[in-house]
C-alpha cells in the first residue's frame, strides 16, 4: 500500500469516528430532553409565582421543543399571556397573530381575540397624539364583539368599545377646538359634523352642538346656527351646552321639553243592580 492510500484511509477512519461520536452525542442530546409535561408544568409553576418574564422563555421552550404537540398549541397562548403581563405588547401579538393563524378553530381562539384587543386597547395614548393604537383596539373589540357574541369576554369587548369611541370623539374635539379657536371655522365644522355623525353615542356629541353652534354664529350663517342650537336643546334640555348654545344664537332660551303627564285612570261606571 503506497502512501497515498495509507492517508486516504486514516482519513475514511477519522470521519467514522467523528460520525459515530456525533451521532451518539446527538442520542444522549435525545436521551436528556425532559418530558413536555414536565417543561409545560415549570413554566406554569413560574407564572402562578408572578416570574412572568421567566414562564415566557419557559413557555416559548416547550413550543420550540415539541412544535406538533397539543402543549405547544396551550404554550403558544400561555406565552402570549405572560408576555402581555410583562407589558411587551409587540412580543404578545405577534405570539397572538400566530396562534390565530394556526389555530382558528381552537376552543381558546376567544380568549386569543380578547388579549390581543386588551394588547391594544392598553396602548390608547391620550388624545392630543395619534390615536392608530386606538382605531386598532376599536377593530380588534369589535371583533371580540362579532365573532364570539355569546362569550364571557363580549360584555367586557362592548364596554371598551363604547369608551373607546369616546376617545376617538376626543380626539375630534380637541382638532376641532384648535381650529375654532384659532379662526378656522370651516376646518372645525367639519371636525364637529364628524363627532355629531359617526359618534352619536358618546359623551361628546352635545359640546360638539354647541361648538357648532358657535362656528356657525361667527360665520354668519344664523339659520344654521339656530337650527343646531334647537337640535342640542330636544336631544339635551339638562345640558349645560344648551343655554350657551341659545344664547349665541340670540334666541330666546325655550322651555326644555316636558315630561309627558301620566294619563288618567278610565272612569269606572257603576251599574246598578
Amino acid at each position: 500500500m503506497t502512501n497515498r492510500h495509507r492517508i486516504v484511509a486514516i482519513l475514511c477512519l477519522l470521519s467514522l469516528l467523528t460520525l459515530g461520536g456525533c451521532a451518539s452525542k446527538k442520542d444522549d442530546s435525545a436521551e436528556k430532553q425532559e418530558p413536555v409535561e414536565t417543561m409545560y408544568n415549570r413554566a406554569a409553576a413560574k407564572l402562578d409565582a408572578g416570574s412572568t418574564a421567566e414562564a415566557a422563555k419557559e413557555f416559548d421552550a416547550v413550543e420550540q421543543n415539541y412544535p406538533y404537540s397539543q402543549w405547544a398549541t396551550r404554550a403558544q397562548l400561555m406565552a402570549s399571556y405572560a408576555y402581555y403581563k410583562e407589558l411587551k405588547y409587540d412580543e404578545a401579538l405577534m405570539a397572538l397573530e400566530r396562534f390565530i393563524d394556526l389555530h382558528p378553530g381552537d376552543e381558546s381562539s376567544v380568549y386569543a381575540y380578547y388579549l390581543r384587543a386588551l394588547c391594544y386597547y392598553e396602548q390608547i395614548s391620550d388624545v392630543r397624539r395619534d390615536q392608530k393604537m386606538t382605531e386598532l383596539a376599536l377593530d380588534s373589540l369589535r371583533q371580540v364583539k362579532t365573532r364570539f357574541p355569546d362569550s364571557q369576554y363580549a360584555k367586557d369587548a362592548a364596554l371598551k368599545i363604547d369608551l373607546t369611541l369616546d376617545h376617538l370623539a376626543g380626539k375630534e374635539m380637541e382638532i376641532g377646538r384648535y381650529y375654532l379657536y384659532r379662526k378656522q371655522y370651516q376646518a372645525a365644522i367639519n371636525r364637529f359634523e364628524k363627532v355629531v355623525e359617526q359618534y352619536q353615542t358618546t359623551s361628546h356629541v352635545p359640546e360638539a352642538l354647541e361648538r357648532l353652534t358657535e362656528a356657525y354664529t361667527s360665520l354668519g350663517i344664523m339659520d344654521e346656527a339656530r337650527k343646531t342650537a334647537a337640535i342640542l336643546g330636544q336631544n339635551y334640555p339638562q345640558s349645560s351646552w344648551y343655554r350657551d348654545s341659545y344664547r349665541l344664537a340670540g334666541d330666546p332660551l325655550p322651555e326644555p321639553p316636558k315630561k309627558p303627564e301620566d294619563p288618567a285612570p278610565p272612569s269606572v261606571k257603576v251599574i246598578n243592580n
